[in-house]
C-alpha cells in the first residue's frame, strides 16, 4: 500500500510550487482573453491571501467562507485560507439569502468572500444575524454600505508587495504545523430536505480520497486539463475538479458560464471534466435531436454504427476480449462518425467523471460509445466524497464501480448502502445529535438504498425517496424519471405515488421541440401554459409516456401525468444547487395537480 507523501492541501501546492514551477496550473479569461498561472505564480498568490487574512487576525482553526461562483479567485482564496491553519466554508452562489446566513452564522464565519455585489446583497438583508462577521473580501470591485465594511480580493492579497523571505518562512511554518488530521473544511449539504448540516472534512480525508481516485482510475497522467463548471461548493467539483488535479500538477480551466460551456470545451480543449447527469442528458439529447434530422440513409448508418460500438465497448470492457472484425468495423465506426462528435467536446476529452445523481444507463453507454468516457462513481459530501468509481478495467454499466482501496462497503438489513474508509468525514459540526444519527458501529449510513454484485455497487434510489404504493410495492423513482427523460419531448420528469393506488407524473416539456410540434400541427397558442394544455399536446404526451410504460412493469407505468409550462429550478427552491429534484417542495408547490390526478380514483 503506498503511502500519501503529503501532509496537508497546501503542503502539495507547496512542493508543487519548488518542483513545477513553470507549469501551467490556472487559466481563465480576464478582458477576453486567457490568462495563466503557474504553479509558482499560484502558490505566491496563495500565500498572498494568507497574510492578508494573517493581519485580520485569522488564526488556525478560524472560519473564512467563500461565496462565489467558480473563478481563479476562489481556488486561490481557498489555498490562502487553508494555508492559515484555517477552515473554508464554501456557500452555493445560488443560496437564498436566508441559506446564507444560516451557513455563516452556524459556522461563525468571520471573513466571507464573495464574488460580485449581487452576493453582498445576500449579506445584507440579514447584516444583523451576523455580529461576528468583520469584513467581506470581494472578487470584483464595488462600494459597500455602511456596517459591513469590503475590501477587494487584490488590497487583501497587497498584490504588488512580493511574499517577503521572513513571511514565507513564518506562513510555511504554519503550514508545516497542520497534520492530516486538522479540520480543512465544513461543507453545508445542499439537502433535499430539512436544514443543511455542516459536514467537517479533514485534510487528510480529503488528500485521501483525491489520492486513491487517481491511483483507482488508472489513466490520469500529469499534464491534465481540467474545464471547471460545476459548482466549487459542491464537493465533488472540489476534491475531483480541483484537488486531485492540483495533485497531479494539471491545469484547471474555468468556463465562463454554463452557458459558454461548449464554445470553452472547444477553446480548451480538456481531457478531463467533472459534471452531474444533466449536462450529459442534454448532449445526448441535441444529438439525437440532430440526428433526426438527417437523412434516412444517415440515420440509418449512425444506428448501425451505435450498434456496433456497443458491441465493441461490451467486449473490450466488460469481456476483455475483441474479436479482430469487431475492432475493423468499430475502428470504421469510429472514423467516419463518432470522431466528429468528439470535435464538440475539443478533440481531447479523456474521460468524464459524473456523480452527484444516477445517470442514466443508456446514455452512459452511449458516451462510451463514441470515445468519451463517463466514469461514474458514488459518494457523498460526508465521504469527501469518492466511494466507489468504475474504470476502464473494472466496469459494469448501471452500477457506481467497486470501492477505493481502505474503503468497505456494507449493505444493512433494510438494504440501506452503509461505508467506513479513511474519507468519511470526523462528524456534524455542531450537531452531536445528528452525527450519532448518522453512524451505526462505526459505519457511516447513507441513507442509499443498493446491492452488491461481484464488487461492484448498485444505487437504487434514496432510502427517504421509495415509493410504496397503496398495493404495497416498493418503488424507486429515479429509473422511472430517467426512462422518460430520455424521450426527446420530456426535458424534466418527477413521479408521485407514496401511498397511493398508482404513479402519477409532473412532466416538463423540451421547449424547443414542443414549439417545433406546434408548428408543424398548425397549433394557435398565447404562450406555453396555453400550449402544455391543447389536445394534440395532449395525445402526443399520452403516446410518448405509453411508450415509456411498455418497458416498465404493470405497477411502475405511469397511469396519469399533468404537462408543466416551466422548468423546475434552483431558483425557485425546486432543485439543489447540484440539480436534484428537491421532492417534497415540489409536492408542496403542485399539490393541487397532483391531487387531481387521484381524485377520479
Amino acid at each position: 500500500m503506498d503511502q500519501i507523501p503529503y501532509q496537508s492541501l497546501p503542503d502539495v501546492l507547496r512542493r508543487h510550487a519548488a518542483e513545477l514551477g513553470t507549469r501551467p496550473a490556472i487559466k481563465f479569461r480576464k478582458q477576453g482573453s486567457f490568462v495563466v498561472l503557474n504553479y509558482a505564480q499560484y502558490y505566491d498568490r496563495a500565500l498572498m491571501v494568507t497574510r492578508g487574512l494573517r493581519k485580520l487576525g485569522i488564526e488556525p482553526g478560524d472560519r473564512v467562507a467563500i461565496l462565489s461562483e467558480n473563478r481563479a479567485g476562489w481556488i486561490i482564496a481557498d489555498m490562502g485560507i487553508l494555508s492559515a491553519g484555517a477552515v473554508t466554508v464554501p456557500i452555493y452562489p445560488t443560496n437564498t439569502p436566508e441559506q446564507v446566513t444560516y451557513a455563516l452564522t452556524h459556522s461563525e464565519a468571520r471573513i466571507v468572500f464573495v464574488s460580485n455585489r449581487s452576493q453582498y446583497r445576500k449579506l445584507l438583508k440579514y447584516h444583523d444575524a451576523l455580529p461576528q462577521l468583520k469584513l467581506v473580501v470581494s472578487f470584483e470591485r464595488f462600494l459597500g454600505e455602511p456596517g459591513l465594511p469590503v475590501t477587494t480580493f487584490y488590497q487583501l492579497s497587497e498584490i504588488d508587495d512580493p511574499i517577503l523571505d521572513d513571511e514565507r518562512r513564518e506562513i510555511e511554518g504554519v503550514i508545516d504545523g497542520i497534520n492530516p488530521d486538522k479540520l480543512a473544511t465544513i461543507i453545508y449539504t445542499s439537502g433535499t430536505t430539512g436544514i443543511p448540516k455542516g459536514a467537517m472534512l479533514s485534510h487528510g480525508n480529503l488528500l485521501f480520497d483525491a489520492w486513491y481516485t487517481i491511483k483507482k482510475a488508472g489513466v490520469l497522467g500529469d499534464r491534465e486539463v481540467l474545464l471547471s463548471f460545476l459548482p466549487l461548493s459542491h464537493v465533488l467539483e472540489r476534491t475531483v475538479g480541483y484537488y486531485l488535479p492540483v495533485l497531479k500538477g494539471g491545469l484547471i480551466a474555468f468556463a465562463e458560464s454554463f452557458e459558454k460551456i461548449a464554445e470553452n470545451m472547444v477553446e480548451v480543449k480538456p481531457s478531463l471534466i467533472v459534471s452531474v447527469p444533466r449536462l450529459f442528458e442534454k448532449i445526448y439529447s441535441r444529438i439525437f435531436e440532430s440526428v433526426h434530422q438527417l437523412s434516412l440513409f444517415k440515420r440509418t448508418m449512425f444506428r448501425r454504427a451505435l450498434s456496433i460500438g456497443r458491441r465493441y465497448i461490451y467486449a473490450r470492457y466488460i469481456e476483455h476480449r475483441v474479436g479482430l472484425l469487431l475492432q475493423a468495423q468499430y475502428l470504421l465506426a469510429d472514423r467516419i462518425i463518432f470522431t466528429k462528435l468528439r470535435q464538440r467536446f475539443g478533440g481531447n476529452l479523456k474521460l468524464c467523471c459524473c456523480g452527484g445523481a444516477p445517470l442514466d444507463k443508456e446514455i452512459n453507454e452511449f458516451f462510451w460509445i463514441i470515445g468519451i468516457p463517463i466514469i461514474e462513481g458514488y459518494g457523498l459530501t460526508e465521504t469527501s466524497p469518492v466511494i466507489c468509481i468504475n474504470t476502464f478495467q473494472q466496469l459494469r454499466f448501471g452500477s457506481v464501480g467497486t470501492a477505493l482501496e481502505q474503503t468497505e462497503i456494507g449493505i444493512a438489513l433494510d438494504g440501506e448502502v452503509l461505508v467506513r474508509g479513511p474519507q468519511v468525514m470526523q462528524e456534524y459540526y455542531k450537531d452531536p445529535e445528528a452525527s450519532r444519527e448518522a453512524f451505526e458501529d462505526g459505519w457511516f449510513k447513507t441513507g442509499d438504498i443498493g446491492y452488491l454484485e461481484n464488487g461492484f455497487l448498485f444505487i437504487t434510489d434514496r432510502k427517504k425517496e421509495l415509493i410504496i404504493t397503496a398495493g404495497g410495492k416498493n418503488i424507486a423513482p429515479q429509473p422511472i424519471e430517467n426512462l422518460l427523460k430520455r424521450d426527446k419531448y420530456i426535458s424534466q420528469a418527477i413521479v408521485f405515488g407514496d401511498r397511493k393506488p398508482y404513479l402519477t407524473a409532473l412532466l416538463v416539456p423540451t421547449l424547443e421541440r414542443l414549439i417545433e410540434f406546434a408548428l408543424e400541427n398548425k397549433i394557435n397558442y398565447n404562450d406555453v401554459a396555453d400550449l402544455v394544455v391543447h389536445e394534440p399536446v395532449r395525445k402526443l404526451y399520452e403516446q410518448r409516456v405509453a411508450a415509456a410504460n411498455e418497458s416498465l412493469a404493470h405497477y411502475e407505468t405511469i397511469k396519469k401525468f399533468q404537462l408543466l409550462p416551466r422548468d423546475f429550478s434552483v431558483e425557485a427552491g425546486e432543485l439543489t444547487p447540484t440539480l436534484k429534484l428537491k421532492r417534497k417542495v415540489i409536492a408542496e408547490a403542485y399539490h393541487d395537480k397532483i391531487e387531481e390526478m387521484y381524485a377520479e380514483h
